[in-house]
């Protein structure tokens, strides 16, 4: 039979029409998906695309191969083992497709109305895997008709094995699914650990948790160990800050004319400035007092967020320099902190 043409022409004809009007439906489909794109805002339509791209190209590949067998007349021993490949191809393509787009999913709507990040790469891998296992039990079941409960009890025998083998790395995959979860530390936060290392964090994944320092390098510290650290997180509980700088001037000046000044500059300043809160309002202390021929006040606001408060204290200290110029007092910002107010002027 294989040596009449026809026998294999009409299979080899329709692979290749399938092949062309599934790549014809694959540009209407992307086409429609990004009309939808630009009308929406949505990004479900973004997601789809990006996850379909890649196999689609495959789908259609073991459809036209599935036509085109299916309408052969070449003998059924030639063909046997195409059906199983194809319904492998075409379950593994699937499993990829979901478990892709499941994390992308995670990413992007994990991410949304908290002003932050909070997702990290871990949990959109542990979101994949979980859908690749689940993918690949489901062949072994449905298209090798292998038992799974033996298969399970090897592996439970076998993964205490690997669980001793492996507990450092297991140590810092629990730790940094703990630490993803917990919600005490989200991508972007800045915290410092009390062994001084300090920066926001980049991303937390299957062993290690990545911090970037505001001098731009880059802090690798093991999972396990951030989840038993202690360590301050700047963002939490609302991203708040509360600033103070300190402020002298001379000896001689008047108390109570000197703080009603640096109030009327903090409230104005807290009112024109974006990245100073009005509420609570700033006050003035007399903190620590008398010090080095010197009248030390501490003035106290509210930021917006961390990452505000080097400019809301320079625009703060600004304000308040030329105010008392202009009314004739001396002026002085302490480079060496009191050791009274050393906790609470900050960087």
């Amino acid at each position: 039979m294989l040596n009449d043409p026809f026998a294999v022409a009409i299979p080899l004809a329709l692979f290749l029409g399938t092949i062309l009007l599934g790549l014809l439906a694959r540009r209407i489909l992307f086409r429609l998906l990004r009309g939808w794109a630009r009308t929406s805002d949505s990004q479900l339509d973004v997601l789809l695309i990006d996850t379909l791209r890649r196999p689609i190209g495959l789908w259609i590949v073991i459809l036209a191969l599935h036509v085109a067998t299916q309408n052969s007349e070449i003998p059924h021993r030639y063909l046997q083992y195409i059906p199983k490949t194809l319904q492998v191809l075409w379950g593994l393509s699937f499993t990829i497709a979901i478990s892709h787009f499941a994390g992308n999913m995670v990413r992007y709507y994990g991410s949304r109305g908290r002003g932050v990040k909070t997702v990290t790469s871990l949990s959109q891998k542990l979101v994949q895997l979980s859908i690749l296992i689940l993918g690949v039990m489901w062949l072994l079941k449905v298209v090798f008709d292998i038992s799974l409960t033996p298969l399970l009890t090897t592996l439970g025998v076998g993964g205490l094995a690997v669980a001793l083998a492996l507990q450092d790395t297991l140590s810092n995959l629990f730790a940094g699914f703990y630490v993803s979860v917990s919600g005490l530390v989200r991508i972007d936060d800045y915290i410092r650990l009390n062994t001084g290392e300090e920066g926001y964090i980049s991303d937390i994944n299957w062993r290690c948790t990545t911090m970037r320092t505001r001098l731009n390098n880059l802090v690798v510290i093991p999972n396990n160990k951030l989840g038993q650290a202690i360590f301050t997180n700047y963002f939490l509980p609302d991203g708040r800050l509360v600033a103070t700088i300190l402020c002298g001037v001379s000896g001689d000046s008047d108390i109570e004319g000197v703080e009603k000044i640096l109030i009327e500059e903090a409230v104005a300043g807290a009112a024109e400035l974006e990245s100073v809160l009005s509420e609570p309002s700033p006050v003035v202390r007399f903190n620590p007092g008398p010090w080095d021929d010197a009248l030390i006040f501490q003035v106290v606001f509210s930021v917006t967020k961390f990452g505000d408060m080097p400019t809301a204290r320079s625009e703060m200290r600004k304000r308040i320099y030329k105010r008392l110029r202009k009314e004739g007092i001396v002026a002085r910002f302490p480079i060496d902190t009191p050791p009274s107010a050393s906790e609470s002027a900050g960087d």
